[in-house]
Parts: C-alpha cells; structure tokens; sequence
C-alpha cells in the first residue's frame, strides 16, 4: 500500500488542483513566487487538499467547487509550515533545505502571510458562509496550537492530555477541516460529522505516527534526523510514556534533556525509549485514532473513494516517513 495508490482514484482531481494552486500563487512581486513555489513544488503527501477531494466525492459531489477548497486547505497548511520553520528555526523538512534556510526569516514569515491572505481571497470566491466559518475557527485554533506549542517547549512536566490538545489543535484540525469541508461542498450535511470525526482521528493518529518517527526512523526516509524534537525540546508522546515508565536515572535525564534542549542526552533518552517501549505504545495510540477513524465513516455510501479513506487511516500507522 502507497500513498500514490490509495489517492489513484482522485487522480484526475489532483491534477486540477495542482494547476490551480500554480495559477493561485501568481504575484507581480518576484520573491513571493520564489518562495511560495518553493514551498509547494516541494511539498510533502498534499494529503489534506486530498481529504477534501475524497470526501467531497465519497459524498457523490459531481462539481469543480471542491478544487477551489483543496487549493485554499493546501495554502493555509504551507502558510503554518512557513512559519513553523521560522519558529523552530529549522534548516530541514522533507530532507530538503527550508525556505527560511534559503530565503531568510523575513521572507519565509512574510510569504506565510500572502498564503494565508490569497487562501481567505479565495474562500470569499467561494461565496460561501459555512465554508467561511469553518476556515476562519479553523485557522484561529491552528494559531492558538501554535502558541501551546511554544509554551509546551522545554517542560518536562507536561501531561499527556496537554500533549494531546495541541495535536488536536496544531494538526488534527486542519485535516478535520478538510474531510468536512468536502461534505459541505457536496451539500450533504448527514455526512459532515463524521468526516470532521473521521478527519480529527486521522490528524491525531499521522501526528503519533509523526513522533514515533522521530525516535526510530530512517533520516532518508523522513527528512529529518534522529531527535529533531528532542534537540527543539519538545516533549512528545515517546518521551512523556518513558518518562512514566523509565525508571528514576531515565526519567531524571529525559527531564533534563527536555528542559535544556540539544542533543548530548540523545543517547540514553533512545535507550530509556527502547527499554520502556516507547515507539510501540506510542504506534499503538495511532492504531486506536486510526480505527476510530474508519469506525466513524462506516454509514458513508460504498464507493472507491469511502474504500480510499479507509486506506489512508491504514496507512497513516504502517507508514515509515
């Protein structure tokens, strides 16, 4: 199972919204195209703009509307990736080379900002409101996850449940976003909870998948390195269960490591992860988000593209980047 094969029946609808998101991004100013098709010709999975494409269609909808959406979802998305580099001060994402890195804080932050204001162009376009209010409390609880975020660094003592909320906010809610955003464009206000329900779940369960990575993947497969997290101080589910289960000399160094940030305790914190089982417990949360996910679109009609949401739930935990 590939991503390429599960999202092979919106081919089609990819390809529209691959050139709309080219047309979208024109701007007179040279440096905004510079880096707005860096970030995007570089993009990763584009697995939110297809949420709202499968969704839409798993709802029968037969229109061009839900390109307009997927292109908006994909420049909100890119727009936080932008500035979360910023933030982190990150030099690499998907084993290539940030905009930042390239182009400077200044530029990165300024063109975050083109994005978000040519996605909310577009979204009054669209002509209409529910669209509206879903993207507008959806970009504000995304920025609100920002801020957690940054106050959750370098806290040793975060609790699972604090973790879990800025997950919700930061990434599950743009994918909640996108699944319901297709029930919207497709008119069928029967199927919009469970899409939003369905896309939640699937945010969470990437995100635990995401930092289970960070601890055990390959650096050529994820585009980053072994500890990125750790070295920024953040403490995410791996290290909050060692830290439950480690014994007093792991948790006294995991805590430390946390709250100083770097890599000079890297070394015994993968040790206390291998020993607690961190990376499997946490694998194991993804797989229960992940079936609460399928569970939650079961009513949907049987069609390729319901098949297609039950796959990307699938893949979301077995996937290794």
């Amino acid at each position: 199972m590939t991503i390429r094969t599960i999202l092979g029946c919106i081919d089609t609808d990819m390809h529209a919204v691959d050139k709309l998101i080219r047309e979208s991004l024109h701007s007179d100013v040279v440096l905004i195209r510079q880096v707005a098709e860096y970030i995007i010709r570089n993009g990763g999975k584009r697995l939110r703009p297809a949420l709202v494409l499968l969704a839409a269609r798993a709802c029968g909808y037969q229109g061009e509307m839900h390109h307009s959406l997927a292109t908006i979802v994909e420049f909100i998305h890119t727009a936080t990736l932008l500035h979360d580099d910023v933030v982190d001060e990150s030099e690499m994402r998907r084993g290539k080379a940030t905009a930042n890195s390239l182009f400077g804080n200044a530029a990165s932050v300024l063109v975050g900002d083109f994005l978000y204001s040519r996605a909310f162009q577009m979204i009054v376009a669209a002509g209409e409101v529910k669209v509206m209010e879903v993207l507008a409390e959806t970009t504000n609880i995304i920025a609100e996850g920002e801020v957690l975020q940054l106050l959750n660094c370098h806290d040793a003592d975060l609790d699972e449940s604090r973790y879990l909320q800025v997950i919700q906010y930061k990434t599950a809610k743009l994918f909640s976003a996108s699944a319901r955003l297709g029930a919207i464009a497709a008119g069928t206000l029967q199927y919009e909870k469970a899409l939003s329900d369905y896309g939640t779940y699937l945010g969470v369960a990437f995100q635990l998948v995401d930092d289970a990575l960070d601890y055990s993947g390959e650096s050529e497969k994820t585009g980053k390195n072994v500890g990125d997290d750790l070295a920024e101080g953040k403490p995410t589910f791996p290290l909050l269960h060692a830290i439950r289960n480690g014994t007093p000399e792991e948790v006294t160094v995991i805590k430390r490591t946390i709250e100083t940030g770097g890599l000079d305790g890297l070394p015994a914190v993968l040790a206390a992860i291998e020993r607690t089982g961190a990376i499997k417990r946490t694998i194991a949360e993804a797989h229960i988000h992940a079936k609460r996910a399928t569970d939650t679109i079961l009513n949907l009609p049987d069609s390729t593209f319901k098949d297609s949401l039950l796959q990307l739930a699938e893949f979301a935990v077995i996937r290794q980047h």
